[in-house]
């Protein structure tokens, strides 16, 4: 055990932190679009109860060997197999898999900085162009932007753990829960919205399928920032008589009220906007929903607030969606940088300094990929489509390996590192968890049906990304 591994400072900062990586883009605008677009209430339904009786027991064993290895996720496969090769291979997967998606990220934190302050500086009506968004993701404004977020997240991570990322997850949290549910209130009083509300809510079990189903696992798996060895480096950060089976349970819970309270408010604003719209024609991509279809909404709102309250109420989204992105951006970075230190014996400063210099290298090509340079632009064919470097670093890293990742870990706690070693960390701090019936689920499902699961979704997932047919749903 490191003598000097850095901790959180108290529960509810490691809850906000863990809930901060978890709540993102996908929960702000991925999941009220594919709620809406998959039965409504019912997707809710199916959610909710992937989220607690799959995701949240993965959640538990990522957290219990960070906790107990006291190390990345690297150091961890390694001190708890004795550096056994094809366990070290995992550990590398859940290094890499977080910084390539931390490129990807970076880049979408930079457009939503972008739109912050063209909003900000009253700049809506341009913002609800069509073709502004192709213009601006190709304009060198953009890496102005681009330093402006590393900054902010060089700061935060400068400040290590404690007066880092637990005090700015103490700041943006709270923050971010207010703006949302002030917006939500003020979108809940315009014409036609509790038509949006109502189609959000009301159950519609006739669009269950195997696509509903699958795509509700794959929201509530990604959505819990599990599979990115995030929660097995904040988990070694945890007290060592923390409660986790608690902590977890909160961060699950606070992590779909969100995303709950964010269907709220972005299908009413869509039915007030438009009291007729189809809602099948609305975007599977949270990336066109941001920019450019919700700026149209924002826009109209001048009809009955004016252009200053219209470009008000967009800068509090925009904002909102911009704290929701650096909580997550911190904690995926964390993750390399956290690996670095352990590995390398480096510091903290030093780790930010090369690995943020590979970031901003990676993420300037992916920022690029968008017509600016025809060669990263169209990078790849594969599936009979053409594929950007953006597009490959999302389709690889984000679509394929997390749910490989979440399998390696289910596999190793039950079989290699064994369920009463786990069981033993799980119980120090939390003795209502010892013997319980959720202990018993946990194992059971562990080491059956999850893994099995998680091994059917990505080997799905590499036969519709890569061969262009499904081979369920």
């Amino acid at each position: 055990m490191s003598a000097g591994r850095e901790q959180f400072g108290s529960r509810l900062g490691f809850i906000l932190a863990a809930a901060g990586s978890a709540v993102g883009i996908g929960n702000m605008v991925g999941f009220p679009v594919a709620a809406t677009k998959n039965g409504g209430g019912a997707f809710l339904l199916i959610y909710a109860l992937f989220v607690f009786f799959i995701c949240l027991p993965v959640m538990l064993a990522e957290m219990s060997v960070g906790r107990h290895s006291r190390k990345d996720p690297l150091g961890a496969y390694n001190s708890l197999t004795g550096g056994e090769k094809h366990w070290k291979l995992a550990g590398w997967l859940s290094i890499v898999t977080p910084f390539m998606i931390a490129v990807f990220y970076l880049v979408i934190t930079v457009w939503i900085f972008g739109y912050l302050y063209m909003s900000v500086t009253g700049n809506l009506t341009q913002l609800a162009d069509p073709a502004t968004f192709g213009e601006f993701v190709n304009s060198k404004t953009l890496f102005i932007y681009m330093v402006a977020v590393l900054a902010v997240v060089y700061l935060i991570l400068q400040g290590g753990v404690k007066q880092g990322i637990e005090k700015a997850a103490k700041v943006m949290m709270p923050t971010l829960f207010v703006m949302l549910i002030a917006l939500v209130a003020f979108v809940l009083t315009l014409d036609n919205a509790f038509a949006g509300v109502e189609y959000y809510l009301v159950p519609d079990f006739s669009k269950i399928n195997a696509g509903v189903i699958s795509a509700a696992l794959s929201q509530a798996f990604f959505s819990l920032s599990l599979g990115m060895g995030i929660m097995i480096t904040y988990g070694s950060y945890i007290d060592s008589q923390a409660d986790v089976p608690g902590s977890a349970k909160l961060v699950a819970l606070t992590d779909t009220a969100v995303a709950f309270i964010a269907g709220l408010l972005i299908l009413p604003a869509v039915f007030s906007f438009n009291p007729n719209t189809n809602t099948a024609e609305l975007s599977d991509s949270s990336v066109s929903m941001i920019f450019t279809f919700l700026p149209k909404i924002f826009l109209a709102l001048q009809a009955t607030i004016g252009y200053t309250g219209a470009s008000i109420v967009a800068s509090v989204f925009f904002l909102l969606v911009f704290f929701a992105a650096i909580t997550s951006l911190v904690s995926i970075f964390e993750v390399p940088v956290a690996a670095l230190m352990d590995e390398k014996g480096v510091s903290r400063r030093k780790a930010l300094t090369i690995l943020g210099a590979l970031l901003i290298i990676m993420s300037i090509i992916a920022s690029t990929s968008f017509g600016m340079i025809p060669a990263v632009t169209e990078f790849v064919s594969y599936a009979g489509a053409t594929k950007s470097v953006f597009d490959v670093i999302v389709d690889v890293f984000y679509d394929t390996i997390l749910p490989l990742n979440g399998l390696l870990i289910c596999l190793f706690v039950i079989y290699r590192w064994k369920k009463a070693n786990f069981n033993a960390e799980l119980d120090k701090g939390a003795p209502s968890y010892k013997s319980s019936l959720f202990e018993r689920y946990v194992d059971f499902a562990l080491g059956t049906f999850i893994p099995l699961t998680l091994l059917v979704v990505f080997v799905n997932t590499v036969a519709l990304k890569y061969f262009g047919q499904a081979l369920f749903g």
